[in-house]
């Protein structure tokens, strides 16, 4: 008896899901915010990420601009734009200069403009699950675009447990990441063990396992140092997410346990078709929701710099 295929969900369904969020958010604010868009590279899958979200923020009524930049004059323009009281939220499309160079320049955006949470305050907040801003709990920090996209869709999927308290929905639940980026990777590691699963963080080197630590307490993650094969990580993965920039990689069919439900969010695709023979649910790129969760938390920042 042949074992009957699994779906693809696309990220366009999952994305519409937010568009009245969006458009309420924006009739409260009651204006346009502006996000400016800096492309300081020739990468083509940068260029193609700013032009779909100049066309997102046109449709749903947000202001886009894109600015292109020397990457020798970007520090100077992200600067200039920090202090401008019109521009509120700024997004760098990378990589510009590689390494820690754009990790630096990551850090020059104001973290009241920083739509992609990735400044040291918002990482921070992140691994330590702590989810405001201020005492008072008034102003909500901001998380990473990608990693809160691949949250999202999860939730979208099932995946979380809802009728378990929030922040322990995915107790019981146990993840792979292929990726340990600064940017995504293992960020997002941190954000589902905070959640309550148990992740495995996977790179070129080495497997880490990432866990709350204290079963259903709300302590920060911790991680270890794991001795596990690959093959071994996935066949125990409820989830297994992908984020390895590389058209040749493709993730073994044969690691995916029957049932498992699996995300990439490369911009190429880490799965071939057929792992839907073994995958209930698979979701094969994820930027349109990393979209909308970047409008999300524009209107975030706004809503945070009007209680200042």
């Amino acid at each position: 008896m042949s074992t009957p295929a699994g779906r693809t969900i696309l990220a366009s369904t999952i994305a519409k899901t937010f568009v009245p969020e969006l458009e309420e958010g924006l009739a409260k604010l009651g204006r346009k915010p502006l996000l400016v868009g800096f492309i300081a590279n020739q990468d083509p899958a940068a260029r193609t990420y700013a032009e779909y979200t100049e066309k997102v923020c046109h449709e749903l009524g947000f202001a886009y601009e894109a600015r292109d930049v020397q990457k020798e004059d970007l520090e100077e323009k992200i600067m200039q734009a920090n202090v401008d009281d019109h521009v509120d939220g700024i997004i760098v499309y990378f990589p510009v200069f590689g390494g820690r160079q754009d990790q630096y320049i990551q850090q020059v955006v104001d973290y009241r403009k920083d739509v992609e949470g990735l400044s040291h305050i918002y990482i921070h907040n992140l691994y330590q699950n702590i989810r405001f801003l201020n005492s008072e709990q008034t102003q909500k920090s901001i998380l990473p675009c990608t990693p809160l996209a691949v949250v999202k869709i999860m939730e979208y999927l099932g995946v979380y447990n809802k009728i378990l308290e929030y922040g322990n929905r995915l107790y019981g639940k146990t993840v792979l990441v292929v990726n340990r980026s600064e940017i995504v990777g293992r960020p997002l590691a941190a954000l589902l063990a905070n959640d309550g699963a148990v992740v495995y963080s996977a790179d070129v080197n080495d497997i880490q396992k990432f866990t709350r630590g204290d079963g259903l307490s709300k302590i920060k993650h911790q991680v270890t140092d794991v001795d596990i094969s690959l093959k071994d990580a996935a066949l125990q993965a409820d989830v297994i997410i992908t984020g390895v920039p590389s058209p040749e990689y493709k993730f073994p069919d044969e690691f995916v346990k029957y049932g498992a439900v699996c995300i990439n969010f490369s911009s190429v695709k880490n799965f071939n078709v057929s792992v839907k023979e073994h995958a209930s649910l698979y979701v094969p790129m994820t930027g349109k929701v990393t979209i909308m969760m970047l409008l999300r938390n524009l209107l975030r920042l706004c809503n945070n710099r009007a209680l200042e």
